[in-house]
């Protein structure tokens, strides 16, 4: 009976190992997607798919943040979870009479991050390929090589002969949405993934995570989890979406700051890859409250999941937007740690990643009315 166990065992193993890893398949679609600022909707998409079997209805807002609902008691308290669908990109400004493409930045791009790159365009043609061009080295000054080219220089090469085959040949106008091309990878073997886009599409697969395992066990609170448009011009879907829900409590599942590798110091970002989720204490636009900060930590401490500290001098999350909609609403960022942001590639831990998932659930199955009305009490 023991060996015929232990095969058993064994065998349940092999197919495990066997099966597809649904967590790391979503991670790498949503990587890959196409969504900018304003032209969210292959995103949208896929996180449709996703949590349609998960909530007890969907709806969206008049900016386009997908609204999935868990739970049908009109009178428990409203958990709002947001993430938000775009990425950093581009958009076509006008076409050279050579046929060059000149851009305008959608989102907080550095200059240097924008050059010798490969982007998307999304014509009503079809995508079209693009890189932004660099000068040879043979032909620059001394004072060229050592400055970066300042966005307004910088041009999309498609290609084309002229104006006129770039228009109606390829089908690119100005207004169209342009992305980075990179391509989601597993780095060598590990633990870490490579792509772009990981603000916020690494919040986005937390969120579908998070709302499998609550609809496998459903908590004391209506959960609405948000999928929002145009958080990097602005924060503008979860403005909308915010008093679309009327939440009690938020949580925004972000990408965090890792300042683990060269040329970044503690005084900068103090998030590292595999440390666990991030919980950010400080940012341009919000201090979160307070209380909630401590009953995150407390659930993180009850489950084991190390957690991180974030107090940065620059960025914006939705949080803010949730926070201060109505007469003020506890709200907090939460983190996937994530080197080199805003540009072609960044990088995330798969552990971070699991751990966030199992903090968020972990926050939000303890959040009953009591709870909640101790998070929102100032006396």
């Amino acid at each position: 009976m023991r060996a015929i166990a232990v095969l058993a065992l064994l065998g349940w193993a092999q197919t495990m190992a066997a099966q597809p890893d649904r967590a790391r398949g979503l991670l790498e679609e949503l990587s890959n997607a196409f969504g900018p600022p304003g032209y969210e909707g292959p995103v949208r998409a896929i996180m449709r798919r996703e949590l349609t079997p998960l909530a007890d209805r969907m709806e969206t807002d008049g900016l386009g943040s997908l609204v999935a609902v868990l739970g049908k008691n009109a009178g428990a308290p409203r958990v709002m979870l947001d993430a938000h669908l775009d990425e950093v990109g581009l958009m076509v400004k006008y076409v050279t009479e050579q046929g060059f493409v000149k851009i305008e930045t959608l989102g907080g791009w550095l200059d240097q991050g924008l050059i010798d790159q490969r982007f998307l365009i999304h014509t009503r043609k079809g995508d079209v390929l693009g890189v932004s061009g660099l000068k040879t080295p043979h032909v620059m000054s001394p004072e060229e090589r050592t400055r970066a080219v300042p966005r307004q220089n910088i041009f999309l090469d498609v290609g084309a002969a002229d104006r006129n085959d770039a228009e109606e040949r390829l089908g690119i106008r100005p207004g169209d949405p342009v992305a980075p091309e990179s391509r989601f990878a597993v780095m060598n073997g590990g633990a870490l993934y490579v792509g772009k886009a990981w603000d916020d599409r690494a919040g986005l697969a937390v969120l579908v995570e998070v709302m499998r395992r609550l609809r496998q066990s459903p908590p004391p609170a209506m959960v609405y989890a948000v999928s929002t448009v145009q958080e990097e011009i602005g924060l503008r879907g979860a403005h909308t979406s915010a008093y679309l829900v009327k939440p009690d409590i938020g949580l925004s599942i972000e990408s965090g700051i890792a300042g683990d590798y060269p040329g970044i110091s503690a005084d900068q970002a103090q998030e590292r890859l595999g440390k666990g989720p991030g919980i950010f204490l400080h940012d341009n636009s919000m201090l979160p409250n307070l209380k909630l900060r401590d009953f995150i930590a407390g659930v993180a401490k009850e489950k084991g999941i190390p957690v991180q500290y974030e107090v940065l001098s620059g960025a914006s999350e939705d949080g803010a937007e949730m926070q201060r909609s109505y007469a003020g609403i506890p709200s907090i960022n939460l983190t996937v740690p994530v080197r080199y942001l805003h540009n072609h590639n960044g990088v995330i831990s798969r552990q971070d990643f699991d751990r966030t998932v199992e903090l968020v659930t972990e926050v939000v199955r303890r959040l009953d009315g009591a709870a909640i009305a101790r998070l929102k009490s100032f006396e």
